[in-house]
């Protein structure tokens, strides 16, 4: 996928303009529609009429922003982009991708291709994790470390060739803010280019989800190891990276392709014809949180952030003193310290939903913590929350108390992942 980009392209904004399907081009086979009623796509005819009605001209578009509105998914604005926030209701599509599979579009994501013989030598400097124990085909989990030891933003580390060809994979919110702090690192020359606006993405989660899409492909993602990905033709579509990983805990795989022709609209298709008679559905950004929380996914911008260290929030496991980067001395120092505070899961044991930023007390009535994340979780029935507590408060069994309108709500210090 990634190597055969013209980069003198690349900072052309990618489909800011309406994009219509190629005459005859059909959202899915005829042959699928009864079992998609839930969709709401009856007609070509009846897709087409319904686009102009919602399209935001103010926000750039996926590759599947009409494909979303003709599904009648409820769109907002999400980090510049118009995005789909749910179809049919997020516990529904929630329970969908726990059990079986669902889609999600999240080409909204920002992707930077760092090249050359120094290509290693950056990545090294400006993440926590130790991208020398990457080999050609294999991934990890990183995040970028700011001067005060705090998180510019979190991310995926993808090695295509040992110690010379790099993408890296970050938030849609923080794309600008990544790759003027990593240009600013960028002291030795490595070749970067943010292909960001060129590359479409679909994460497929689910515990079926790699046995549907098994059947697109002649790679052999069925036995793809978590964190290793594989390039090659998929749904017809050459040079198409396909990665066992996910933003869900339920399984599953991420596809990067390049959105060029209808390549885009190929691939969404070949998943729906392969997926939906078996269930799988469209899931929104909605049903994508309350999956990660369950899983005790940071989330950038609630439980990680500049003012938090990797150390605080639980992500030691990918803060390797063994080389240089960005506050090494500071968070060595933080670790031998030990952290005043610590992110952790919180499950309510009286009623109410910990909501963002809500207080947290002890027993006392001090405050000892805030709330990053909280929801009510579909898979288990009851409202949980992760946020930083007091380190003296922070051990598992812990009875705390979420200020929720003024009223102290009881709530238990539990072990991450919650489901």
């Amino acid at each position: 996928m990634v190597l055969n980009y013209d980069f003198s392209t690349a900072n052309i904004i990618k489909n800011t303009h309406t994009i219509t399907p190629p005459p005859g081009m059909l959202l899915f086979p005829f042959t699928s529609y009864t079992s998609l009623l839930t969709y709401r796509i009856t007609t070509l005819s009846h897709y087409l009429c319904a686009i102009p009605k919602k399209i935001n001209s103010s926000m750039k578009n996926t590759p599947f922003t009409q494909i979303h509105i003709g599904l009648g998914a409820k769109m907002a604005e999400f980090a510049g982009y118009n995005m789909p926030i749910s179809y049919t209701g997020i516990n529904e599509e929630h329970h969908a991708v726990r059990s079986n599979a669902g889609v999600f579009d999240v080409s909204h994501m920002g992707e930077f291709m760092i090249k050359g013989d120094k290509a290693l030598d950056l990545i090294q400097r400006v993440t926590t994790n130790d991208a020398s124990k990457l080999t050609a085909g294999k991934a990890q989990y990183s995040c970028l470390p700011n001067n005060e030891g705090g998180i510019v933003d979190d991310l995926l580390v993808y090695c295509i060739e040992e110690n010379k060809t790099y993408m890296l994979v970050v938030n849609a919110s923080n794309i600008e803010k990544d790759w003027n702090w990593i240009s600013s690192h960028n002291t030795n020359g490595a070749e970067m280019h943010n292909i960001s606006e060129k590359t479409g993405l679909l994460a497929v989660q689910g515990p079926h989800a790699t046995e549907y899409m098994q059947q697109l492909t002649d790679m052999d993602i069925t036995n793809l190891k978590y964190y290793t990905f594989t390039r090659g033709t998929f749904a017809g579509v050459e040079n198409v990276i396909v990665s066992a990983t996910g933003y869900t805990g339920a399984g599953g795989v991420e596809i990067y392709f390049e959105d060029k022709g209808d390549d885009a609209v190929k691939i969404w298709n070949e998943i729906m014809r392969v997926g939906a008679p078996h269930g799988l559905k469209p899931i929104g950004l909605a049903a994508r949180d309350t999956l990660r929380l369950e899983k005790g996914f940071c989330l950038y911008g609630n439980d990680i952030d500049d003012t938090t260290s990797p150390l605080e929030a639980g992500l030691g496991w990918i803060t390797k003193f063994t080389k240089d980067f960005t506050a090494r001395p500071i968070l060595e120092a933080q670790k031998a310290a030990g952290v005043q505070r610590k992110l952790v899961g919180l499950e309510m044991i009286d009623k109410g939903i910990p909501r963002h930023y809500y207080k947290i007390q002890n027993a006392a009535g001090e405050e000892i913590g805030f709330i990053t994340s909280g929801t009510q979780a579909p898979s288990l029935g009851k409202a949980i929350g992760m946020g930083y507590v007091r380190t003296d408060a922070a051990a598992e069994g812990t009875d705390v108390f979420v200020m929720i309108r003024d009223k102290a709500v009881k709530a238990q210090v539990v072990k991450l992942p919650f489901a």
